[in-house]
């Protein structure tokens, strides 16, 4: 069978000929609308982070002021005051001592300097205590990390709940004359600085 021409005049047959163009796709449009929808979902996440963290020091303001009116004159405010810093308590509180440094098996030598470091979780949360959270500074401002399993009494690895406190030792290689301990909440948490005695 052979195929036949169409003679001019005569209506093609489909599927010859040719074909009108395919419609374009709008893809634009759906990734603008993409797009767009994702910094909405960001700006969104921000003002809920905004309100969040404006109804917090709202809230502790308001607390605060009525507290200061009830006191009635002018002159029983500044007594109060005092009083009130003083039941404030940091979060977490570090205290620190010198002690002999008592040598572990896995100490090689006698020479190092050790720390007694008492920590106090006064916070609502639990807090994560880990010798190598601690570091001794030194009287010429150098600072001394913890050398682990040196000293017999050194600092456990624990979680302290609210209220509760822990006792160690905080030991650096070397000697020197300690000055202060910090301790700093986790790896990138907020520090705690306790003087010497």
């Amino acid at each position: 069978m052979s195929y036949q021409y169409p003679q001019p005049g005569q209506p093609q047959q489909p599927g010859w000929g040719p074909q009108p163009p395919a419609p374009k796709k709008k893809t634009g449009k759906i990734i603008g609308f993409g797009c767009l929808g994702i910094v909405g979902l960001f700006i969104l996440i921000a003002i809920v982070a905004a309100v969040a963290s404006g109804g917090d020091d709202n809230d502790s303001a308001s607390t605060t002021k009525p507290a200061a009116t009830q006191g009635g004159t002018k002159q029983d405010q500044p007594k109060e005051e005092p009083a009130k810093k003083e039941q404030k308590k940091e979060p977490v509180t570090v205290t620190a001592k010198k002690t002999d440094f008592k040598k572990s098996i896995l100490a090689q030598g006698d020479d190092y300097t050790s720390v007694k470091v008492t920590i106090t979780n006064n916070s609502k949360d639990d807090i994560d205590v880990n010798p190598l959270y601690v570091t001794i500074t030194d009287t010429d401002g150098s600072k001394h990390t913890a050398e682990l399993g040196v000293d017999e009494d050194q600092l456990d690895t624990v979680k302290l709940a609210p209220g509760e406190n822990v006792t160690g030792t905080i030991t650096g290689k070397g000697a020197f004359d300690a000055k202060y301990v910090t301790y700093t909440d986790g790896l990138i948490g907020d520090s705690v600085r306790g003087d010497v005695s």
